[in-house]
């Protein structure tokens, strides 16, 4: 059974009307959670989306976020704080994609600027198409002559 919780603009009103008595910040494996006292009730605050425990997972986020709302003492439970240790192996291959395209791309930029300083150059000796074409077409006579006679 899931424990009631309370969400952020609960707290935020509570906060206002001076009603919260406490808060606890209790340590969990893989972050901290927080618990308010409020009248006879006692509730965690839940996480926006999912609706469940909200679990910070370093303590200065949790007191900055406490700070905000206006909650600027409390208590820590850490008995059953316990940091995360498991790494995730799929983010040293991501970061390792993520460097290789920085790097790639920093190559192409050069390159591209390379390109517009040579063709802004005055010097630059400018090919025309048709030239090109005649180069291309030769080259790919002397291939299929080469190729035909390899295939004998």
């Amino acid at each position: 059974m899931t424990a009631e919780t309370i969400d952020h603009s609960t707290l935020s009103r509570l906060v206002e009307a001076g009603a919260v008595e406490a808060a606890h910040v209790v340590g969990r494996p893989r972050g901290w959670s927080v618990v308010i006292r409020y009248g006879k009730a006692e509730r965690p605050l839940a996480a926006q989306r999912s609706r469940q425990v909200r679990v910070f997972k370093r303590i200065d986020t949790l007191v900055s976020y406490l700070r905000d709302v206006g909650i600027s003492q409390f208590d820590v439970d850490a008995a059953d704080y316990a940091p995360a240790t498991a790494s995730r192996p799929d983010r040293a291959a991501a970061l390792r994609r993520t460097h290789e395209a920085a790097q790639y791309d920093t190559w192409f930029r050069e390159q591209v600027e390379e390109a517009i300083r040579e063709a802004d150059d005055p010097n630059t000796v400018w090919i025309p198409h048709e030239v090109v074409e005649e180069e291309m077409a030769r080259q790919r006579a002397e291939l299929l002559a080469r190729l035909k006679g390899e295939a004998k």
